[in-house]
């Protein structure tokens, strides 16, 4: 017990910096939603369109920078200080190179709007918030190369510090740019995308003073010291976060494509469901950065050669996880018509989105598992079998299941936007039951060989 009240208190203070980061990014989504709601509804329908296009091109990028933190607090805990600077330098390069794709990808956005059969007004605002939120996929993955740095030497603090930053910037620029002011034309939804790429590139330049400023940066300080890139590393480290990158692609562009396909039911259907995902996101904020945690404290213990403390790590942070997930979906249950109203006023849009929200506390327990799980795996350098998990989970069980509830009477009467959400609730429960399964299996496997693989 003395062991896990230790662990758990080191996973609090690591997650508490990380959660209020995290919540912060997720509130400027909170944000954007809402104001844009207030315009109407097919301004809303618009960014949730939208998010749908470019959030699973960014964040595969990112899933190929997510296993940083991890090696990187493996060096700190192995007093390998002096690699810090140069492993920081080569996710820097991957991060550009893949901002460029991400642009490129956006850029040409249009040949996917073209075959969805969108209204032509909410096709026009779609288009224009890509266009505005494409300049800012640069910014978002250096910071994120940055982050990791920091998390990765157990100082967490910094990224909370820049999210109040971002979340400063996030209010007035959607404000300017949404209803217009300051002699701006109002832009209405797709003035979203203009403030988020304001927002990125105020969070990265942020980031890379503090680290410039700060003690604790020494060895991670990116002005220092030059380093080229090194081929050969980058391709290591690609190869090492592309399972992960097309695990969070799997992941995310299964809600994406959801919304998509609920598009032609109409802008009050696509913003129910906006509103439902969007708090649940916040929501999964808080196990979100719990697995963070549990993967920097594996990493560390890892390299100080010490397993038996990954393992309590890991169960620890899986306890906690559950535990607080219990009480967000309990809240969920009992305030989510509150909650919609917040968003927007539109009745049948409300009524819509609180019998969402019923489904989306249902998947909080099993989605605690499957993040934590795959934090710690992150930590245990296990990335392969996350690609294995979430194609299956996510794709073999979820979607397929989803599709045949909402749009079919194959096996109920069809249920429309509730029939995805019950493939959600499946899928995330297969990938939670897999995650922990392959976690025991790791455990196992290391704690007879003694060998810990990079």
């Amino acid at each position: 017990m003395a062991q896990l009240a230790f662990h758990a208190k080191r996973i609090i203070q690591l997650a508490l910096p990380v959660l209020v980061a995290q919540v912060t990014q997720t509130m400027m989504g909170f944000i954007d939603t809402m104001m844009a709601g207030r315009v109407s509804a097919k301004d809303m329908a618009a960014v949730a369109i939208g998010t749908s296009l470019w959030l699973p091109a960014i964040l595969f990028v990112n899933g190929l920078l997510l296993t940083f933190t991890p090696m990187i607090a493996h060096h700190f805990g192995a007093g390998q200080s002096d690699k810090i600077r140069p492993l920081a330098y080569q996710g820097v390069y991957i991060a550009t190179f893949g901002a460029i794709g991400v642009m490129l990808f956006l850029n040409s956005a249009s040949f996917v709007l073209d075959h969805m059969n969108l209204d032509p007004a909410l096709y026009v605002v779609t288009e224009n918030y890509i266009h505005g939120i494409l300049w800012g996929a640069p910014a978002f993955l250096i910071y994120q190369v940055l982050r990791s740095c920091s998390e990765g030497i157990s100082y967490t603090m910094p990224a909370m510090i820049i999210g109040f930053v971002g979340l400063a910037v996030n209010i007035p620029a959607n404000y300017i740019f949404i209803y217009g002011h300051l002699g701006l034309p109002a832009m209405g939804g797709a003035g979203c995308g203009v403030a988020t790429s304001l927002v990125f590139w105020a969070m990265c330049l942020s980031m890379l003073i503090y680290m410039q400023w700060h003690p604790k940066f020494k060895a991670a300080r990116l002005p220092d010291e030059f380093v080229r890139p090194q081929w050969q590393t980058i391709l290591q480290m690609s190869k090492l976060g592309m399972p992960v990158a097309l695990a969070l692609f799997f992941e995310v562009s299964l809600f994406s494509i959801i919304a998509l396909l609920l598009a032609p039911l109409g802008a009050n259907v696509v913003a129910s469901h906006q509103i439902a995902l969007n708090f649940s996101s916040m929501v999964f904020m808080v196990p979100l950065s719990i697995g963070i945690a549990v993967s920097i404290r594996v990493g560390y213990y890892l390299g100080r050669n010490e397993p038996e403390q990954s393992a309590i790590v890991s169960k620890t942070g899986l306890l906690l996880g559950f535990s607080l997930a219990a009480c967000t979906a309990l809240l969920t249950v009992l305030l989510r018509e509150n909650i919609a109203l917040l968003y927007n006023k539109n009745p049948q849009v409300v009524a819509l989105a609180s019998g969402l929200m019923l489904m989306a506390a249902l998947y909080q327990l099993s989605d605690s598992v499957q993040v934590i799980s795959a934090g710690a795996l992150r930590g245990y350098k296990d990335t392969r079998s996350a690609f294995y998990i979430t194609l299956f989970a996510y794709w073999g069980v979820g979607m397929p299941l989803g599709y045949l509830l909402a749009y079919t009477d194959l096996i109920i009467p069809k249920l429309g936007a509730y029939g995805f959400w019950c493939g959600l609730i499946a899928g995330l429960t297969t990938a939670a039951m897999l995650y922990a399964v392959r976690l025991k299996v790791i455990q196992r496997r290391i704690r007879h060989s003694d060998v810990i693989e990079f």
